[in-house]
């Protein structure tokens, strides 16, 4: 392991403000309310930003929304770390970080307290659709972790990914709250899309790629 990754694991194991799954294997000894008592006094929810990678989406909405509190969520300790060290050193009170398989929520985040859950960029799994983060296992996931009518953002450059999540929410007879085909070419887009980037989202922007979006409710559409 080169000393950098090596550095930054040893480092966000002491974060105080990082959950990481190696301490509560599949939630082993872990009292889910420690995110209210510890973290987010005052307020019995939060967001959460899936596979948040350097958790740029998790920073931008935090600083956006101060009163709002955000999770970001990914199995890569290197990589959040950029995250949480910005949090860290920015004295942000509203932004926490869980390293664990996002299949495993359940067993770290309390049913209903999800106010919103954003999904930016993820790998598109085109191979698999059960790994994709809009598949049915995971739809059945969020439902239980989102307040009544809670919401999910996608926002992808896969125009294979964005045609599968509205299948998906044909099929499950769900309810499309916003849908942009192109972000950058709507002159309507909300700020939080096209403020905020990720690394690789700039680098998309720059060779012309489209990036779609959509938000959903998991409540079925009557």
């Amino acid at each position: 392991m080169p000393k950098i990754k090596h550095k930054r694991f040893q480092e966000i194991a002491q974060f105080d403000h990082v959950i990481e799954w190696t301490d509560y294997p599949n939630g082993q000894g872990f009292n889910t309310h420690i995110w209210f008592e510890k973290f987010f006094s005052g307020s019995d929810t939060f967001n959460l930003e899936l596979a948040c990678g350097k958790a740029e989406y998790t920073i931008g909405l935090a600083k956006r929304y101060p009163k709002r509190n955000f999770v970001g969520v990914d199995i890569k300790g290197n990589r959040m770390w950029v995250g949480a060290h910005h949090a860290l050193t920015h004295h942000m009170h509203n932004a926490a970080f869980l390293r664990a398989y996002i299949a495993h929520l359940e067993h770290y985040i309390p049913e209903g307290r999800i106010e919103e859950i954003w999904i930016i960029f993820p790998d598109p799994q085109l191979k698999k659709d059960r790994k994709k983060l809009t598949s049915t296992r995971f739809l059945e996931l969020y439902k239980k972790l989102l307040i009544p009518g809670g919401t999910v953002h996608l926002k992808t450059d896969s125009a294979e990914l964005f045609e599968f999540t509205l299948a998906q929410i044909t099929a499950h007879n769900l309810t499309i709250v916003r849908q942009i085909d192109d972000v950058y070419a709507n002159p309507s887009s909300p700020e939080e899309l096209v403020g905020i980037q990720t690394f690789y989202e700039g680098l998309h922007v720059k060779r012309g790629r489209t990036i779609r979006y959509v938000q959903f409710s998991l409540s079925n559409n009557s």
